[in-house]
């Protein structure tokens, strides 16, 4: 088996695939630099992402697939989940070895596995649209902190930059250890040196805008009042509120 070690990136992972056909590798294991093996040094094949392969890649499977499965295929590879790249592989490899459709061919393990894996991040996604609070802090920017089960930043930065268009505001990722900060002209990527008392950021009270613990008992208060106890369905609630959202809730806090 030959592997595969490329940088992590989308970008990567195609030129990834472009290079099995291109040294008509058979039999491949692509995996992340983060987590390569030191065995693997002697033997495996370095891949340096390259645009151009990496966008004949992707042409290709646009022209072979549908925008709705090559978005699928782009949420499986935000999933982040363990030996994705190969399953990704062979969705690319069935669908270039036919001439005809495959994207609703779930026989197929690769096809299935793409469906499957893109609804569960794309549900993520809705989630965190759903349920990001911000805080305002000194300076006037509002922030927040998430930590979703996968990669979804990329899928809601557009969500985001419409609903808050007139707002300054970042979105960090405690787990990826990266943010999206809109500027109220552009979003871009940042990564953010937190001072120890922050606690890695999840503690913003030292900067808090001074109108912001009065907000946050105000939205509290709000979510109290509107509740009818009579009506009380726990269950039903934990089943559209998972329990590991509620930090993210400003009216789940004290």
């Amino acid at each position: 088996m030959q592997t595969l070690v490329y940088d992590g990136s989308f970008s990567g992972w195609l030129t990834a695939a472009f290079d099995t056909y291109e040294y008509r590798y058979t039999n491949v294991n692509i995996v992340p630099e983060t987590v390569r093996q030191d065995d693997l040094f002697g033997q495996a094949h370095i891949v340096h992402t390259n645009e151009t392969k990496a966008s004949r890649v992707w042409k290709g499977l646009q022209q072979r697939i549908s925008a709705q499965a090559t978005k699928q295929l782009y949420k499986t590879f935000l999933s982040e989940q363990q030996a994705m790249e190969n399953r990704l592989l062979q969705y690319v490899q069935y669908a270039f070895s036919n001439n005809s459709s495959i994207e609703e061919d779930y026989s197929h393990p690769a096809v299935l596995y793409v469906a499957q894996t893109a609804r569960q991040v794309h549900r993520e996604k809705h989630r965190m649209e759903a349920f990001v609070r911000f805080q305002k802090t000194k300076d006037g920017l509002y922030y927040a902190l998430i930590e979703p089960d996968f990669n979804v930043l990329p899928l809601i930065q557009d969500h985001f930059e419409k609903r808050y268009a007139d707002q300054q505001w970042m979105i960090y990722d405690s787990r990826r250890k990266y943010g999206l900060y809109y500027d109220l002209q552009q979003t871009t990527t940042v990564q953010v040196n937190f001072e120890a008392t922050t606690q890695e950021g999840k503690d913003l009270a030292a900067i808090h805008d001074e109108k912001e613990p009065l907000y946050q008992q105000l939205w509290q208060h709000y979510f109290n009042s509107v509740n009818i106890k009579a009506r009380k369905n726990t269950k039903l609630h934990i089943r559209h509120v998972p329990r590991r959202y509620w930090r993210y809730l400003t009216e789940k806090q004290g």
